[in-house]
């Protein structure tokens, strides 16, 4: 019986505000019948589901959030006002945050004369302004009442119905512990302002200052998230809306939609390529930095690719369609970044399993610091104010929060700089190669430029040189190996036609047999020859230093072999040197013959080279590394490199390598550069060292606020926390959290970046 088909869907979730909320809609959404596989996105505050649509509709996935004590809608196709809306939020609640906090400053001013006890600052305002220690308390403290109701109502409205929503469904989350002790400090000042007695005082300025310095925390913690996911938001802005479209010669301006493959488009110089095209006519420079991280303008001419979202610098260009909407590699980086940032890193299963349970355990830690400071003072206001200080110093967000917003900017930058990584796990694995590890290198378009150039065709017997290049071309066509290109590409140059070939079958790191011109075609290397027991001729002469050679048969015999010489890319030397200096031992594993892979392999700078070795050899040879004790990272761009990129502890492919290498990779380099390893891997480096100074600072700051909160140090030092300042620690821990991922933004691939990762 066939699996059932499945969707997926992404739902924005409003009202989430910690982990708490994170793993709560999680778990409801989870539980529903259908459901396959949930990740809720704190930082984006989205979730994503697959679901058997024919068990679980999206509206019912929708109405499940919305039970769960939260709120989503269905997405609408190109729909950005969401954005808009939470700008509009943000505002908001920078508005409710300003007046909170300033009516809480003068409820403070207000309530000096409702104190029992007068210190120097009462003196001190008593001759500064005298009026205020004439108005009497009783219509003072109803005053404070009435402008504190009045204020909680209208800027704490969300968090009070967030709290009750959440214990409606038996969860807790941040504003449970909020909104408990702001209503245990307001109903205890209401009740004193009923029934005034002596000793019993009012704290309505903490309530509004605890409800102000949230409130501003809130808008802090939206604008850092905003400046954390600005590099997703930057590549879906890079498409434009519209195209130029040439019809019959005649051009008219176009909604993008409604471009078809083939159709021809114009593309004017400070314009951006609205899809992925070939160019037909004119030449130009395109800036793709937004795309690779390259930096250089790229030439381009009659029949090279251009990029959707590529920026086309000084050259009117006529490009035919070919790839579009979510086809295009900006919408395929675009998808993978996201899925990247929404991902969870093994690093963040500890602050999960801590926020779980974090809010039950703040509320009986306030339960003990009520009941100690009652029984040890006597004094019903000193334990309120120190179990409301419990209550609102206690932060969640900070520890979920820790490692996402750490991994949303790395996964942004890298994506700036060329790098995507697939996942929190990717970089997790990537970040723990560390000095004495091994990261393994292949050769032919990797630390080469991957486009061999025929040097020499030697026909055997009294075959002519075009008929075997003709042969060749014809059954290498199909293949995307580099030695093929060679072939087709020389053909060409020569003006030679052939028939295509018929069953063609590519063996990884061996060659390829095909069926041309009705003989039975071998093509490959020594290996393949031996495999097939064929026995090579001993008149050819050895191949030079750097060259590959590549064996052709006709129906089982020899008829010739073609000698063809790749270059070493500009930058691997420094590559490798960078690499060193990290402490990582390297090694070049190839498919190629000693003879090609030596002289490559002296110039980049490698001292061990294995040559001759096939899928298998290579797996097994990594697989040999890791049962020393050694975490390996492969980097490769081909077929035959799956299967080693798989097993590697981190696999890095190569933008321009074959499919099924990027999806084996951990990480895709967009820059066809090997300076984008040692980049690749200081970033991870620095993003695991941010985790964890986040995590440090999100467990201290609790494992030291909460104590201080409750008045354990005042025995011995007299400290005591005030709620509002209790309020003003919590509101900054959070955004302690994000400003420090925020750096990550500005990180640069420097050799120093990279040594210093080594040292975690």
């Amino acid at each position: 019986m066939p699996p059932a088909a499945t969707e997926s869907l992404t739902l924005p979730v409003l009202g989430m505000t910690c982990a708490s909320c994170q793993h709560h809609v999680e778990a409801a959404l989870r539980a529903t019948v259908g459901v396959e596989s949930v990740h809720v996105d704190l930082m984006a505050h989205r979730a994503s589901v697959v679901f058997d649509p024919a068990l679980a509709a999206p509206s019912q996935l929708v109405q499940v959030i919305r039970d769960a004590g939260y709120d989503a809608v269905l997405p609408r196709p190109g729909d950005s006002s969401a954005s808009a809306e939470g700008l509009d939020r943000t505002a908001e609640s920078a508005l409710k945050a300003g007046v909170t906090l300033t009516t809480g400053a003068a409820a403070m001013l207000l309530a000096m004369p409702l104190g029992f006890q007068m210190g120097a600052l009462d003196h001190a305002l008593m001759h500064l302004i005298p009026w205020l220690y004439a108005i009497p308390a009783v219509p003072l403290r109803w005053f404070l009442l009435l402008a504190t109701a009045v204020v909680v109502v209208w800027a704490g409205r969300g968090i009070y119905l967030s709290a009750f929503r959440a214990l409606r469904h038996g969860a807790t989350n941040m504003n449970t512990l909020v909104g408990l002790g702001t209503s245990v400090a307001f109903v205890y000042s209401a009740y004193s302002t009923l029934r005034p007695a002596p000793g019993r005082e009012v704290y309505f300025d903490a309530v509004l200052l605890i409800l102000g310095f949230l409130l501003l925390g809130k808008t802090l913690e939206a604008r850092a998230k905003r400046r954390a996911l600005a590099a997703l938001d930057s590549l879906s802005r890079l498409r434009p809306v519209t195209a130029r479209r040439i019809v019959d010669g005649i051009q008219n301006v176009v909604p993008l939609a409604e471009i078809l493959p083939g159709d021809s488009i114009l593309v004017l110089p400070g314009e951006r390529f609205p899809v992925d095209a070939a160019i037909v006519e004119g030449r130009t420079t395109v800036d793709e930095s937004m795309l690779t991280g390259e930096s250089t303008p790229l030439p381009r001419e009659v029949g090279e690719r251009v990029l959707a979202g590529s920026l086309n610098y000084d050259g009117a260009v006529v490009c035919r369609a070919q790839s579009l909407g979510e086809a295009t590699v900006l919408a395929q980086i675009t998808r993978m970044v996201q899925q990247a940032q929404g991902s969870r890193a093994p690093m963040e299963r500890l602050a999960d399993r801590a926020s779980s349970i974090f809010v039950p355990i703040v509320l009986a830690l306030a339960l003990v610091t009520f009941a100690a400071w009652l029984i040890a003072t006597r004094s019903l206001p000193l334990a309120l104010a120190n179990t409301v200080a419990v209550l609102v110093i206690a932060c969640p967000c900070a520890m979920g929060l820790a490692v996402p917003a750490a991994l949303t900017v790395a996964v942004g930058r890298g994506a700036q700089l060329g790098v995507l990584f697939k996942g929190g796990e990717a970089l997790e694995r990537l970040a723990r190669i560390g000095p004495g590890d091994a990261i393994v290198l292949d050769k032919t378009g990797t630390l080469t430029v991957g486009r061999p150039v025929l040097t020499a065709i030697h026909p055997l017997a009294d075959h002519a040189e075009d008929d075997l290049l003709r042969m060749a071309a014809a059954a290498e066509e199909r293949s995307n190996h580099p030695l093929a290109h060679a072939l087709v590409d020389a053909a060409r140059a020569q003006g030679i036609f052939w028939k295509p070939a018929d069953d063609v079958q590519v063996l990884p790191g061996r060659g390829l047999s095909a069926k041309v011109e009705g003989r039975e075609c071998l093509l490959g290397n020594e290996a393949l020859f031996k495999e097939f027991f064929i026995p090579l001729t001993a008149e050819a002469t050895p191949a030079e230093p750097g060259v590959t050679r590549l064996w052709m048969t006709l129906d089982n015999t020899p008829v010739g072999y073609f000698d063809a010489r790749d270059a070493l890319r500009p930058d691997a030397t420094d590559a490798i040197s960078a690499l060193r200096q990290a402490g990582l031992r390297i090694l070049m594993l190839t498919g190629d013959s000693a003879a090609a892979a030596a002289p490559i392999a002296s110039q980049a700078g490698i001292t061990e080279v294995e040559a001759a070795l096939d899928p298998a050899g290579k797996l097994a040879r990594i697989r040999a590394l890791q049962q020393s004790g050694l975490r390996v990272a492969m980097v490769g761009d081909g077929i035959n490199d799956a299967a080693a990129l798989a097993q590697a502890d981190a696999g890095i492919a190569m933008g321009t390598g074959a499919d099924l290498a990027q999806e084996a990779g951990d990480v895709l380099l967009l820059r066809t550069q090997p300076s984008a390893i040692p980049a690749a891997l200081g970033l991870a480096r620095q993003t695991l060292r941010i985790m964890r100074q986040n995590l440090i600072w999100a467990v201290g700051y609790n494992l030291l606020g909460i104590p201080l909160a409750a008045g354990v140090f005042y025995p011995a030092f007299h400290i005591l926390l005030t709620p509002w300042l209790a309020a003003a620690a919590m509101a900054l821990s959070s955004v302690c959290v994000l400003a420090n991922s925020l750096r990550l933004r500005r990180w640069q691939s420097a050799p120093s970046d990279t040594k210093k990762g080594c040292m975690l």
